[in-house]
């Protein structure tokens, strides 16, 4: 970083981000909500949230309906105490209005907001009585990451087998980035994304099979390329 306080607005989107930095990260949410996942908890930043993150801490981020933040990169010593709360938090009154002003003069390109705005976000932020008692964002379970609803992801993709899944599909499906939903099926099922769906899509044809439903239609139904390719795949896992 070429300074060691920069301001900036940053929007969101849909498209999946990832990376760490070797400085603090402050988020101050302007509008919509920026799903993060950091360091293995699920953040949200919503309108009017806040989020520190710690230097090196690795986060993926995204936003489905878009987002705009107030976005602080400082090497400020006195972030550490808010960048050791787990999740996101309300950040005081004081400093909301003053992110809305700061981003408004930085989008008019005044030199004074890019100057002095770092040092009167964190003087509001971190002011006397207001720093401890930031409450920190009540995520459920105990971990703070979301549950993914493993049997209700399986029989969404049962009804998709028409199609070619990727993994893309199934982390939109649970609200995740491709990399946060790699990771969380990882560690949930024991196993990479595309090796767990290949393993629902032969389980519901191995279901189908044990009705008496002919093979090339149990291909059709799961999406085979071909009964053949069906026998083969059967076969394979036939046996341990």
């Amino acid at each position: 970083m070429d300074t060691p306080d920069q301001l900036s607005l940053r929007r969101y989107g849909a498209s999946p981000g990832s990376h760490s930095h070797d400085h603090f990260q402050i988020l101050l949410g302007l509008s919509g909500a920026l799903e993060l996942e950091v360091e293995g908890r699920g953040v949200r930043v919503a309108t009017g949230g806040g989020c520190v993150i710690a230097p090196g801490d690795r986060h993926d981020f995204e936003s489905a309906g878009g987002s705009l933040c107030l976005v602080l990169d400082s090497a400020h010593p006195a972030w550490a105490a808010l960048a050791r709360l787990p999740g996101a938090m309300t950040p005081p009154a004081q400093a909301l209005p003053l992110a809305h002003y700061l981003a408004s003069a930085l989008q008019q390109g005044r030199p004074l907001a890019l100057a002095h705005g770092p040092a009167l976000l964190r003087e509001a932020w971190l002011a006397a009585g207001h720093g401890p008692a930031t409450q920190p964002y009540a995520a459920p379970g105990p971990t703070r990451r979301r549950p993914i609803d493993w049997p209700a992801l399986q029989q969404w993709a049962a009804r998709q087998w028409h199609t070619e899944l990727t993994v893309a599909d199934l982390a939109a499906q649970v609200h995740l980035s491709p990399s946060q939903f790699a990771a969380r099926c990882q560690g949930d099922q024991g196993m990479g994304a595309m090796a767990w769906l290949r393993s629902q899509r032969l389980a519901q044809a191995r279901l189908l099979r044990s009705t008496g439903m002919a093979v090339a239609e149990v291909a059709r139904r799961t999406g085979y390329r071909s009964p053949s390719a069906l026998t083969a795949a059967l076969r394979r896992t036939q046996h341990p």
